[in-house]
């Protein structure tokens, strides 16, 4: 079973409401960051290169994610 793209973008906001809110230090961000890449990888993106790519820009763009996680995602998910 695929994940959505929609889900994983929601689990990434989900992360920096935590961190926000002071209820994750870096190290808890990176586990649970690892793990969503992971789950992601392991079920497949119900979306195209393109779909996933833009999904991470407008993560970036609206400050879900940092330039440096999205380097790290890109990387991970095999699309850098």
């Amino acid at each position: 079973m695929s994940v959505s793209i929609e889900r994983f973008v929601q689990e990434l906001e989900k992360l920096k409401v935590e961190m926000a809110a002071g209820n994750l230090k870096h190290g808890e961000y990176d586990q649970r960051l690892a793990r969503v890449i992971q789950e992601t990888r392991d079920s497949g993106l119900d979306s195209d290169r393109a779909g996933i790519t833009a999904a991470i820009a407008d993560a970036l763009t609206r400050g879900v994610i940092t330039p440096g996680v999205k380097s790290h995602l890109e990387k991970r998910l095999g699309l850098a």
